[in-house]
């Protein structure tokens, strides 16, 4: 592998050198990559930036994921990710969903498929948000039984045993072209 190929995180420059460009941070010593990309040196205008790779599987800020929640932690979830835009990906790349402003019981639940927007990538993190209409979970199954649930507007109520559970719900929770690609 090439040298000049970064990882998020990666130290490109001290800033002493050099001032951060596209697709970097400064730590308070170092200019660091913000994504997996070739770096590039302009020595006459000291600026160290990095040029985004497209890899499969590695989301880019505003792309649509679907994934399956694997923790679940107090004001946040991290989640596998199984498809960006619509593409299969075997990457087995998390991100990480802030959930603490959402006013849910329980936005999604270990296992749940879900659909988030990435919005940033921070200090080797992915980032993601679920607030918006589209986005939320796609896919679940009753946490008392595991039985089969239904929608009661932004809840949802299992039709075996009739437990109601609240859950941050995609507008496309249930359809089919979406199960199949969580599942």
């Amino acid at each position: 592998m090439p040298s000049n190929i970064t990882i998020p995180g990666d130290k490109i420059a001290t800033i002493e050198e050099f001032e951060g460009g596209k697709n970097t941070f400064e730590d308070g010593h170092n200019v660091r990559s913000t994504v997996i990309g070739i770096t590039e040196i302009d020595k006459k205008n000291r600026i160290a930036q990095v040029e985004n790779l497209k890899f499969s599987g590695i989301p880019a800020v505003n792309d649509i994921v679907i994934g399956t929640v694997v923790a679940v932690m107090s004001s946040m979830i991290a989640v596998s990710i199984n498809y960006v835009n619509n593409i299969r990906t075997k990457s087995n790349v998390e991100c990480i969903c802030q959930t603490r402003n959402l006013r849910k019981k329980n936005v999604a639940l270990l296992n749940d498929i879900v659909a988030l927007k990435i919005i940033a990538h921070k200090n080797g993190t992915i980032h993601a948000t679920i607030s918006e209409p589209d986005l939320g979970v796609l896919f679940t199954k009753c946490k008392k039984c595991g039985g089969s649930v239904i929608t009661l507007r932004d809840a949802i109520k299992c039709t075996e045993c009739n437990w109601i559970d609240e859950r941050k719900l995609s507008n496309n929770f249930g359809k089919s072209d979406f199960i199949k690609l969580g599942v």
